[in-house]
């Protein structure tokens, strides 16, 4: 069977100068992958009648699906639905459907006049399929020309998944045959990409034709996921089951979790598993550990908070921290993160505490304690242990790496100390 290849076109001028983020690519990709469809690119365009046309000729010449989102609003800068009209061969008629639905939405549910330029946005061109958005007032639109579909969803993310949920999946799954797409994907910690490949380099030349290895590298880890795709869903699933299982037993001593999952869920998890708890404290990362943790739906079962000791009178007065080693020894050293992480257990009363102490940058460094010093301590009320980190980066990167790096060094810990 062959492979169902879609490209997805967003417009908008605010997408290439950095003002607005794009996540409706990635939200389009992952649930396309899902339905058997294999996306090849993703293209940004600014609000130009010339980019979109020579996009939309350069996607369709080898894709099937070419899906594009944005440039649907009522105002001067929304030219996506008369260039799409002009370049199917029609022109903009007033759907009375979508038109109802206008009226609907501010009169019922807004409370305010409808005016002429709110009531455009019901003008569609009249050689494609509306698709109702019931969660907005830009509806989606379906072509087909030369064998290949065209869709157009407006580019406010809600809007966009309810159309790409409830009509579009639907459609594309209707008018075409999908081959299965299958994943398996596991986190790595503590070993670099290329010392990774080069550990599974004999395991990964001989993969069949049809499966894919790749690399995620993220600040101090690294994801390995295979991908395949079959026309039998059984047989396919067996193969990455089995292929799979050999890759973890390759990358055993660094393996944190095999799931798609980050550290913060791996974690988790691991706590939820041993019912267990933990606490933070934090300085120079201040409160970012605990947002992560947080971050995880059910972290209240595993998480009870944090003690955010930025200054080092909170240092001395919340975690009982020695002044006089801060005096000696400064902040950023073994023996105050060991009384941080001690005081936190004992303040909090959890099961494990990781703690926190470094110069983030860009300025606060000196020759014995250079910008990216970190020292953490994890561990129990019986057994504490510590590492000296050197990052090189800058204040965010070092930030997210110490994050990183401790949550690791905890996770190790209570495997290793269970």
């Amino acid at each position: 069977m062959e492979r169902i290849i879609a490209s997805i076109i967003t417009i908008g001028d605010e997408l290439l100068i950095g003002q607005v983020i794009d996540t409706n690519s990635a939200f389009i990709s992952q649930e396309l992958n899902k339905i058997g469809v294999w996306v090849k690119r993703r293209v940004a365009v600014g609000d130009s009648k010339e980019e979109i046309v020579r996009a939309l000729d350069e996607e369709s010449r080898d894709t099937n699906i070419i899906i594009m989102t944005g440039g649907l609003g009522p105002t001067a800068d929304d030219i996506t639905k008369p260039v799409l009209a002009d370049y199917f061969g029609g022109k903009l008629v007033m759907n009375e459907e979508v038109r109802k639905h206008l009226v609907y939405l501010f009169e019922e549910v807004f409370r305010r006049p409808i005016i002429e330029r709110n009531l455009k946005q019901a003008e569609v061109p009249d050689v494609c399929t509306v698709l109702p958005n019931a969660r907005g007032t830009a509806p989606g639109m379906w072509f087909e020309k030369a064998g290949k579909v065209f869709v157009s969803l407006p580019g406010v993310p809600h809007e966009m998944k309810g159309l790409i949920t409830t009509e579009v999946l639907p459609r594309l799954q209707r008018r075409f045959e999908m081959p299965f797409i299958g994943h398996r994907t596991l986190l790595t910690a503590g070993v670099g990409e290329s010392f990774l490949a080069e550990a599974i380099q004999h395991w990964e030349e001989k993969l069949p034709a049809h499966l894919k290895l790749a690399y995620l590298p993220n600040y101090g880890m690294v994801r390995l996921r295979i991908t395949g795709w079959s026309t039998s869903k059984a047989q396919l699933e067996q193969e990455l089951d089995t292929e799979f299982a050999t890759l973890k037993k390759l990358v055993q001593e660094w393996l944190v979790i095999d799931e798609d999952a980050t550290l913060p869920m791996a974690l988790s998890k691991l706590l939820r598993s041993k019912n267990k708890t933990m606490s933070t404290a934090e300085s120079c990362t201040g409160g970012y550990l605990a947002h992560l943790i947080t971050a995880i739906p059910g972290a209240s079962n595993i998480y009870k908070g944090s003690i955010i000791s930025y200054d080092n009178e909170v240092k001395i007065s919340q975690l009982q921290v020695s002044p006089v080693i801060l005096q000696k020894v400064g902040a950023v050293s073994e023996e105050v993160v060991l009384e941080m992480a001690a005081g936190v257990l004992a303040k909090l009363n959890t099961d494990y505490a990781v703690a926190v102490s470094g110069i983030m940058g860009p300025d606060g460094g000196s020759p014995e304690k250079p910008v990216g010093t970190v020292w953490v301590a994890v561990g129990n009320k019986q057994k504490l242990v510590t590492q000296k980190f050197q990052f090189r980066f800058d204040r965010d990167r070092n930030i997210e790496m110490t994050a990183t790096q401790a949550l690791n060094l905890l996770r190790k810990f209570i495997v290793e100390n269970a």
